[in-house]
């Protein structure tokens, strides 16, 4: 499967030349804008007068291309085109414009004058250009999305080398169940061409929960307005414990300038008692 679409890649990339017949089943061509088409009227040329028509309002106003003897003669119909060229019965388009979309009617005049006619319809589309593929997430579900360049665009899906038959035709969305993983290819032809492109799926990301958000937002905000502003916090979840701790730091703080001025009307006692026995003693003598 994987040289398939390989081949399918350098098929695009490459220049896409078409082949068309006035005498095939299906009297519908398609044709590649921009590429190369080779539009068969006979095998043997040399034993018909050939009138190539592109049938406009069906009168005579119409453009005509003759060829006899294998070479164009009158021809309106690609007047002024050095890419047109007939050989061997075969017009050659080395580069496909819209214009050349459009009803061909063949008209054939053997040599016993018996004059024969075919028709062809010619279709031009633009063939697949580089195929993007992206996922996006949502509600745990992956949506995969497709597009591409080109007309007439058909897509196929592809997971995991299994194709998905209910995702097919003109769709270039697809859905996915929830914990899919692995690899998924969108497909994209039409008419003249086909690409691929295949991306690698994983699971969703767990979505985030509004309710934890603000939950740890409150409670950070909380720790921060009690070592900020302390005493002040007015929070009614923390007010108990904010007041109990401040209340333990006044008293400490109150004990420890207690301790401090007792220490101090100690040593001033000390001194005092200190200088007046020296003040005695020194009476006595």
């Amino acid at each position: 499967m994987m040289l398939i679409f390989g081949l399918m890649l350098l098929q695009t990339a490459a220049c896409l030349e078409l082949n068309c017949c006035f005498n095939q089943k299906h009297q519908i061509c398609y044709a590649a804008l921009g590429h190369k088409l080779n539009l068969q009227m006979m095998l043997d040329a040399n034993e018909y007068d050939l009138k190539l028509i592109k049938i406009i309002n069906n009168n005579r106003n119409d453009l005509v291309c003759r060829v006899r003897n294998d070479r164009m003669r009158e021809c309106d119909l690609y007047k002024n085109r050095t890419e047109v060229t007939v050989i061997n019965g075969t017009v050659m388009i080395n580069h496909v414009i819209r214009a050349d979309s459009g009803n061909y009617k063949l008209r054939l005049v053997d040599s016993d004058g018996t004059e024969t006619s075919r028709d062809l319809q010619v279709i031009v589309e633009a063939p697949i250009g580089s195929v993007n593929v992206s996922i996006s997430c949502s509600s745990n579900q992956s949506s995969v999305f497709c597009s591409s360049e080109g007309d007439q665009i058909t897509y196929n899906w592809i997971l995991n080398g299994e194709i998905l038959e209910n995702e097919t035709m003109v769709r270039n969305t697809i859905h996915l169940n929830e914990g899919t993983v692995g690899n998924i290819s969108c497909s994209v032809k039409n008419h003249v061409s086909h690409s691929q492109k295949t991306i690698r799926v994983k699971p969703c990301p767990e979505p985030t929960s509004p309710a934890v958000t603000s939950s740890l937002t409150s409670t950070v905000t909380i720790s921060t307005q009690t070592s900020v502003y302390g005493a002040t916090t007015a929070h009614d979840t923390q007010r108990p414990e904010c007041v109990c701790s401040v209340s333990v730091v006044f008293v400490l703080v109150w004990c420890f300038q207690l301790m401090v001025l007792l220490g101090l009307l100690g040593g001033f006692h000390i001194y005092m008692r200190h200088t007046s026995g020296k003040k005695q003693e020194d009476q006595q003598e």
